[in-house]
């Protein structure tokens, strides 16, 4: 693949190629299995398959990984730190006690060979001091899985013992598909917003950050005109402060959204849906089903790793 899938393009892929057409189902197993090009069989838990293609694989993909890093301790710190949570470049050079011109580069190699894409605010802060350094992400769902709680206790798991794993594991796994979640949200509102800005289109979508203030959602359109969203993944319904809060962010770091686009998993309260404005889109779990409309053959993308 020489030019690089966008996310929703490995996920449409990877849930044609196992027969998934229920969104959560697939973004349990992709969660962890995607980017592999593996058949799934999701008669069986992502746990039994984490054992069975992963755990007692290891050797084999270890030396696999090893093809992309050279076995680089700093590259396999640096992708653990940032496959565990931390975000922020300036952040990530930090915990790994690396100065800046050496974490670069240690960054652009490790973007180079695909592993790591950079995610850079979509508007800059009105006050330069409070510019963030960039976000880095992982090309591949598997290899953030990989580096989070597979590569960090491989002497354990090397040796056939999986407790350590096991407990990371379990101490991630319930919101460790929440960053995959919040960046197909983001071509959801892409999806949505196609025939109502027809004629002022959307060319350039992603969100805000600054030291201080994070949008999840953030679009701009031809015109210059904005949209501006939030996600949220509690197990209540999201209330009016949601809107509110959006809106007085948006204010305080001088935004002049003129769209807003509020995504909430388990929906929203009667005070929210009773909102009379024609520029608030509210969205919940039911709309990710549409990100697997359509699917065929020419959504399946070719991988050369091994089938497990």
């Amino acid at each position: 693949m020489s030019k690089r899938p966008t996310l929703l393009q490995h996920f449409r892929s990877f849930a044609y190629q196992n027969n998934i057409r229920n969104f959560d189902v697939a973004l349990e197993y992709f969660t962890v299995f995607g980017g592999t090009g593996w058949d799934i069989d999701t008669s069986k838990s992502v746990d039994e398959l984490i054992k069975e293609k992963v755990l007692c694989n290891y050797e084999a993909l270890h030396k696999g990984v090893i093809n992309f890093t050279h076995g680089n301790g700093l590259y396999h710190l640096m992708l653990t730190i940032i496959a565990q949570g931390v975000e922020f470049e300036e952040a990530v050079f930090k915990k790994a006690g690396v100065g800046r011109d050496k974490g670069e580069d240690a960054v652009d190699y490790l973007e180079l060979k695909s592993l790591l894409k950079f995610d850079t605010s979509l508007e800059e802060p009105r006050n330069e001091r409070y510019k963030q350094s960039d976000k880095l992400l992982f090309e591949f769902p598997f290899m953030r899985f990989w580096f989070a709680t597979i590569s960090p206790y491989y002497q354990t798991i090397s040796k056939g013992d999986f407790s350590e794993f096991e407990e990371k594991w379990y101490a991630l796994r319930g919101n460790f598909s929440i960053l995959l979640s919040n960046h197909l949200a983001l071509e959801l509102v892409k999806e949505r917003f196609v025939t109502k800005f027809k004629s002022d289109p959307i060319v350039s979508l992603g969100s805000y950050y600054d030291k201080k203030i994070e949008i999840s959602i953030l679009a701009k359109r031809k015109s210059g005109k904005m949209l501006a969203g939030e996600c949220k993944y509690s197990k209540t319904e999201a209330k009016m402060h949601m809107l509110n809060s959006l809106k007085e962010k948006c204010e305080k770091v001088g935004l002049n959204a003129d769209e807003y686009v509020l995504f909430s998993k388990n929906g929203f309260t009667s005070e929210v849906k009773e909102v009379n404005d024609k520029n608030l889109m509210l969205l919940s779990n039911e709309d990710f089903a549409s990100l697997l409309d359509g699917l065929s053959e020419k959504d399946l993308l070719i991988y050369k790793n091994k089938k497990y």
